[in-house]
């Protein structure tokens, strides 16, 4: 596909936003009485209410004139067949494969079944995570685990965080999970302050057993446990991996069988669903996690056989393109109104910005559009205290995701209506704002002087109109929390495939490996430097330096 500034659909809404950006929200609730019933549709556990946009019949229409002629059908069966949509890495993209092996008996790729590869993991997951919850599994010393410690990084570690941090109502007590990133040596170091050699599990997470930080963090934990009361010979009672490099992993000191597999047509940042989420079945149970699963499962029928005009992922990723290409919106902001899912807008952040900060179309031209936004959020209502105020009345058009359940797993006295009413209340007044005559009477009402009112009234005025979606569910369970990653990892297809770039590659994320090894290399020897810019070259003395 080329450029779709070149399809009849991108050309007739870059005529309609001139239509109707002078327009304003409020108008359009007074001029159409069933506009909040039209614009609200339902799947898998989730409301969507998006009539708060700068959108009418025609602009809706158009959007999905566009997904249609940028070829999104198409795409969303060859995701869900296994074609190879990943055309730089000539790959099948089948992390919905990893949710549907309960719901269906075959899923042929390449001549394999890739459904039975996904039931013999799961069953590996089950046994693994019963041993530890059973205490049947014994540390070195006959101790049970007490503790289990998931060292990854990228996709092998936001996922699982985010899942296991969202579903803590749902956490089992025998075994805590704890998790570990960043090569800076204070994540790792204040983790091991915490744990029992005698009692602690590490699952490695990394597809090849060599990625930088998590070997290091890896090999830092293997020294710690062997200076703390272990053997090598006894490493495999302690340590568990996630890779396709079992060699690597067995001549670390693992097990075989507890060696789980990695498969290259599921992207890191897709993971989460696989082995990869092994601390989320531990930390709730398989259970839960097959809750997790059937949840996202039911967003994928959804996005597979829904209508594209009620099709969630659809209408939440062509009204991106929407404000991003049309409305040069650069940012876009999602906000839940819920303390365990504060760290969603990391995970999506990720998914977002790594799938599509491309520059690139499929076919190699340069892209002519903007494609990810800047993905950023934080939970409500702390974010009131800070953001907002660029939001309301800040220079840059910024799209909000308000995202609420309607009731909470510890309801204490009103605190959830006063939670609800925020949300309800930031994104109403997010359309609605403030005129300067409004201003000036909330003024008048407390006495000011009309010399006081010319100079204040004028700093009150809140422009409004600026748009939002609302999602909303009964409570935050398992099949919920797997219903909305998957509603935004198919969102971010939507908008990659109108776009026509390739949202499964991540090239300059490898480019940032390469040199990083490249450079470490050089923090560690004394090699001539002389090839590299002038600036590198100095801090790489400053840290040589510092060391000395």
């Amino acid at each position: 596909m080329g450029s779709p500034t070149k399809l009849t659909a991108w050309k007739k809404l870059a005529d309609h936003q001139q239509e109707i950006n002078s327009v304003d929200m409020k108008s359009l609730f007074e001029t159409d009485s069933k506009r909040a019933e039209k614009y609200t549709t339902h799947a898998a556990g989730w409301t969507l209410d998006y009539a708060k946009n700068r959108a009418n019949e025609k602009t809706f229409s158009l959007l999905t004139d566009l997904a249609k002629e940028a070829g999104l059908e198409t795409a969303i069966k060859g995701m869900f067949t296994g074609a190879h949509i990943n055309n730089t890495e000539d790959r099948s993209v089948l992390h919905i494969a990893l949710r549907a092996s309960q719901a269906q008996e075959s899923l042929i790729v390449d001549g394999i079944n890739v459904l039975d590869e996904v039931r013999s993991t799961l069953k590996q997951m089950e046994k693994f995570v019963e041993q530890l919850h059973s205490g049947e599994w014994k540390g070195y010393s006959g101790k049970n685990i007490t503790d289990v410690v998931s060292i990854g990084i990228g996709g092998s570690y936001l996922g699982p965080k985010v899942v296991a941090e969202a579903l803590t109502p749902y956490a089992q007590e025998q075994v805590k999970v704890h998790f570990v990133a960043n090569i800076d040596g204070s994540d790792i170091t204040g983790k091991l302050k915490q744990m029992n050699p005698e009692t602690t599990l590490f699952v490695v997470a990394s597809k090849t057993f060599g990625t930088l930080e998590t070997l290091s963090n890896a090999n830092a934990a293997r020294d710690w446990f062997l200076a703390n009361g272990g053997s090598q010979e006894t490493v495999s009672k302690h340590f568990a991996a996630v890779s396709s490099n079992v060699k690597k992993a067995v001549e670390f000191g693992m097990a075989e069988e507890n060696i789980f597999p990695m498969w290259d047509w599921v992207g890191g940042r897709y993971s989460l669903w696989s082995a990869i989420g092994l601390p989320i079945a531990i930390a709730v149970g398989m259970d839960n996690f097959y809750a997790l699963l059937d949840g996202a499962h039911q967003m994928d029928e959804h996005f597979r056989t829904a209508p594209f005009e009620k099709n969630l992922p659809v209408i939440m990723g062509t009204l991106g393109v929407w404000y991003i290409n049309f409305h040069n919106a650069q940012t876009h902001a999602l906000i839940p109104y819920d303390h365990y899912l504060r760290a969603m807008p990391a995970h999506i952040q990720q998914l977002d910005m790594e799938s599509n900060g491309k520059a690139n179309l499929l076919n190699g031209d340069g892209v002519e559009t903007d494609t990810a936004p800047i993905i950023w959020g934080g939970a409500g209502t702390n974010g009131q205290h800070a953001y907002h105020q660029l939001l309301h009345q800040g220079t840059r058009l910024v799209p909000v995701d308000f995202i609420a359940p309607l009731a909470s797993h510890n309801p204490i006295g009103d605190h959830h209506a006063q939670l609800f009413a925020n949300c309800l209340s930031q994104s109403q007044a997010l359309m609605v704002g403030k005129t300067l005559e409004q201003a000036q009477q909330e003024l008048r009402d407390t006495g000011a002087t009309a010399e006081q009112i010319d100079a204040i009234a004028p700093h009150k005025v809140i422009k409004g109109n600026r748009p939002s979606n609302t999602l909303l569910t009964d409570k935050m369970t398992p099949a919920t929390v797997g219903a909305l990653i998957a509603l935004y990892e198919h969102r971010t297809f939507v908008q990659g495939t109108i776009w026509g770039i390739n949202s499964f590659d991540q090239w300059g994320v490898e480019l940032g490996k390469v040199l990083g090894t490249d450079i470490f290399n050089r923090l560690v020897s004394d090699s001539d430097n002389s090839g590299l810019d002038a600036s590198t070259q100095a801090l790489i003395e400053a840290f040589k330096k510092a060391q000395s």
